[in-house]
């Protein structure tokens, strides 16, 4: 019984994932991370005479999922832990045209005085086991609320469109069938991350091609 009253109170306490200060400040974490996206692909297209970005969106871990994290951390389910501990309650996803800009992006970004990135996490040059493809920055930006400046963490992921669609066709298949069905298609789609590391490169030498000519 004891236990059980203790899980509630916990669950309960995570709840402040809801109060509108909290969802406030993330929205703003968002809004800051996303102009400074647009910067850079300004400053980029300046050099390039063309967009590296194609789009940008974000997004605010739900309780459930925030709740399922803890658990597979093995982090205490409450407010203060899973702020501290887990970096990706906030998340931002730019997808960039190719796999260069992709770094381009990103050595932009470190440029900024005023963004902090506290950790990278490269799964392009060495990708998850899953066959995920991606860049990760965990960053702090500043957030300007009810008078004073607060540092907002959140992780950024930077990919190309071939990478973000098939981490959403994974996610689809993937977390939608029993256990023995997503091993299946999990090695499938291992196999199908090759043929999109491939078109990236293909893509990317057709472009280099076309600008020298």
């Amino acid at each position: 019984m004891a236990a059980r009253e203790n899980r509630q109170m916990k669950n309960q306490d995570l709840k402040k994932f809801r109060d509108s200060s909290f969802r406030v400040k993330s929205n703003c974490a968002i809004s800051v991370l996303t102009a400074k996206l647009e910067i850079a692909n300004a400053e980029l297209a300046l050099v390039l005479g063309r967009d590296v970005l194609v789009h940008v969106n974000g997004r605010v871990k739900s309780i459930d999922s925030i709740l399922a994290k803890c658990g597979k951390k093995g982090y205490e389910p409450t407010y203060e832990s899973a702020l501290e501990k887990i970096n990706d309650i906030i998340g931002v996803r730019a997808v960039c045209s190719f796999e260069d800009d992709v770094y381009r992006m990103a050595q932009v970004l470190y440029t900024h005085q005023d963004l902090k990135i506290l950790k990278r996490k490269d799964y392009i040059k060495a990708p998850k086991s899953s066959g995920y493809r991606s860049l990760h920055l965990i960053v702090e930006i500043p957030v300007y609320f009810q008078g004073k400046m607060e540092w907002v963490r959140a992780e950024l992921q930077l990919r190309t469109p071939a990478m973000d669609f098939w981490a959403g066709v994974d996610h689809q298949l993937r977390y939608k069938k029993g256990k023995q069905e997503a091993i299946l298609i999990g090695e499938e789609l291992k196999q199908y991350s090759q043929v999109v590391a491939e078109l990236d490169q293909k893509m990317m030498e057709l472009r280099k091609r076309i600008d020298a000519i």
